[in-house]
């Protein structure tokens, strides 16, 4: 079993809370995670039929089968468990009674900040981390790009175009409706499908709305279904404007490259050495490869970009509150001047120095001007988010 980063994150929160919820894409590991730090504990998925409907015919009865706690999966599913939950927590004074797991951040968090606020600790799970598989991870970016990182891909030899094509239909066909009453799903599909054609694009309700042929608020509820699956996020651009006027838009991404590669179409990655999303895509895989090096250990997002109405634009602004680090992410092997004009202007607007470049090449290099150019493998080594 690959170890995973957030096992310490996971063991930490269980010395200070009562309840721990573990969220995350379906399929990204929270459950083996669970069961592995956790072995003694009684283990139901709120995914079985029978086990769901003891959940929510007597709820009560159901927890009171677990003196000392279990790990209950996909929780969400019987939010009839909550309040019975709360008195417990409230009653035992033992730290991580429960380990609740769930892929439907919506429905978990509003269930939690109604009944069990201040008594469980947030722990969210992406798939692999590229530090996480390094011995086995694909070799070219390309195939990094098609492949993706959700960990039944490394544990058996699935094809993966069919196995992200079964992952699209089931999660079409489950969430969204236990989200929305979506009812024209051919439709939502081809919303998606348009969403990872503007990977790394601002976001522009409006004229997606036009395309699909629904009006803006829909756009905006089904955006709010994809989030709360850990299908996408809106990267958020940072709040600094220093004299010049900026973009207020989000942009736009993928919490796992390979299924934005899967509803882009492509059907194998020899696609991708020449394709023109390869760009945007390894963009992509880079924001969150430094998203998940934050979460595995328990802190917060601290990525934005930055862009002016002008145009000018760095790719990822990390804010450690007392300094920002401008980066900027090329998909090319081989390092041209161009590659720092983003940072070059970002210094003489901002009077900082220095700044990071993530690039598909293999050498690292430290300029005398500050700038570094690091390569995707020494990426979680050389960026201390």
């Amino acid at each position: 079993m690959i170890l995973r980063i957030a096992q310490n994150e996971l063991l930490n929160l269980s010395q200070q809370y009562k309840a721990i919820a573990v969220v995350g894409p379906r399929q990204s590991g929270k459950t083996t995670l669970v069961k592995s730090v956790f072995p003694d504990k009684p283990y139901e998925s709120l995914e079985t039929p029978d086990i769901r409907a003891f959940a929510l015919e007597d709820p009560k009865g159901f927890l009171g089968q677990f003196p000392n706690g279990a790990i209950l999966d996909e929780v969400q599913r019987a939010p009839e468990l909550f309040s019975y939950l709360q008195q417990i927590l409230d009653e035992k004074r033992d730290t991580a009674q429960f380990i609740l797991t769930g892929s439907n951040n919506f429905l978990l968090q509003q269930k939690i900040s109604q009944s069990l606020a201040g008594r469980v600790g947030y722990l969210n799970l992406l798939p692999f981390s590229l530090s996480e598989i390094k011995e086995i991870a694909p070799k070219t970016i390309h195939e990094k790009l098609f492949k993706g990182f959700y960990p039944p891909l490394y544990d058996k030899p699935f094809e993966i175009q069919k196995w992200f094509s079964n992952y699209i239909r089931t999660y079409i066909e489950r969430d969204v409706r236990q989200l929305r009453g979506i009812d024209n799903l051919l439709v939502f599909e081809r919303f998606i499908k348009l969403c990872a054609g503007r990977i790394g694009q601002l976001l522009n309700k409006n004229a997606l709305a036009v395309e699909v042929g629904v009006d803006s608020k829909t756009i905006e509820s089904w955006l709010s279904v994809l989030e709360a699956s850990f299908i996408v996020f809106r990267l958020r651009p940072h709040h600094s404007n220093f004299n010049k006027r900026i973009v207020r838009m989000p942009k736009l991404y993928f919490y796992d490259v390979g299924l934005a590669s899967a509803f882009l179409g492509i059907q194998e990655a020899s696609q991708l050495e020449l394709h023109p999303f390869k760009g945007m895509l390894f963009e992509n895989m880079v924001i969150v490869e430094l998203l998940k090096e934050r979460l595995n250990k328990g802190k917060p997002n601290n990525l934005y970009f930055w862009r002016n109405s002008r145009g000018n634009e760095i790719d990822i602004v990390i804010d450690n509150f007392d300094k920002l680090v401008p980066l900027e992410i090329k998909s090319g092997k081989t390092i041209t001047k161009n590659y720092f004009k983003g940072l070059n202007y970002w210094n003489n607007l901002t009077g900082f120095t220095g700044g990071k470049v993530i690039y598909g090449g293999e050498d690292y290099q430290k300029r005398s001007n500050g700038f570094e150019v690091i390569p995707l493998n020494l990426l979680a080594e050389k960026i201390n988010n």
